[in-house]
């Protein structure tokens, strides 16, 4: 027996099954209600003064849990070095903005992390990466709040395309066909093997499935960029 389910067709967006959008809310009004939520199943974004409160869909919870198949299998069999903050609140009151990601991760930058367990961006660097399921509508422009955290890359998933969004000196995201954190990754191979894992028996067969790819097709292309770049 395999899942199944359907994504939504290239362009379409599905609706939430429950959405409250509040404007002019304070900082302070905003960490009341992320507070009073606490371990709720609620996505709450804000960005200066609109905040947007979201249900999600059992969809987006699933591909939520094959991006967290996906980095375990990537960390695993490349060897990276990571600390994965899952969808743990990020907010700054100095930009105003904060929200939940979908999935977040620390690389290069968990050296700089002061505690863990009272993780701040007021003091604290942001994640180097964070995965958006860009699946249902939305009212704040989420991506924007990334950039107001200084997130140097997003990866967005629309149905459709695997986009990577790079921070640039200006402050705005430009779309690349390259990660710069893992620069040695197929980008355009990504939604062919998540079509493939997706369907599968459980969780067990997924995982197998995706530590073979990642052992086999990236591990390769990851060996021969660091010999390109120790050689140049």
């Amino acid at each position: 027996m395999t899942i199944d389910f359907r994504l939504p067709p290239a362009g379409e967006k599905l609706e939430p099954r429950q959405r409250f959008v509040l404007w002019h809310v304070g900082w302070t009004e905003y960490e009341k209600i992320v507070e009073a939520l606490n371990e709720q199943h609620v996505r709450v974004t804000y960005s200066r003064g609109d905040l947007e409160l979201m249900s999600p869909l059992p969809v987006h919870e699933l591909m939520k849990v094959w991006f967290r198949h996906f980095m375990l299998a990537m960390v695993e069999e490349l060897d990276l070095a990571c600390n994965g903050m899952g969808q743990t609140t990020l907010r700054r009151r100095d930009c105003n903005c904060g929200l939940e990601p979908d999935d977040c991760y620390y690389f290069a930058s968990r050296r700089k992390v002061v505690d863990w367990a009272t993780l701040n961006l007021d003091r604290d660097p942001p994640p180097d990466l964070v995965f958006e399921l860009d699946l249902t509508r939305t009212c704040v422009d989420r991506l924007g709040v990334y950039a107001g955290l200084d997130v140097p890359e997003v990866w967005r998933f629309a149905g459709d395309r695997w986009h990577v969004h790079l921070l640039g000196v200006d402050g705005s995201y430009k779309e690349s066909s390259v990660s710069a954190l893992l620069p040695y990754l197929p980008i355009s191979a990504i939604v062919p093997l998540l079509r493939q894992s997706l369907y599968t028996r459980d969780d067990r067969e997924r995982i197998r499935k995706l530590r073979h790819w990642a052992r086999e097709q990236v591990l390769p292309l990851r060996q021969a960029w660091e010999q390109t770049a120790a050689n140049p």
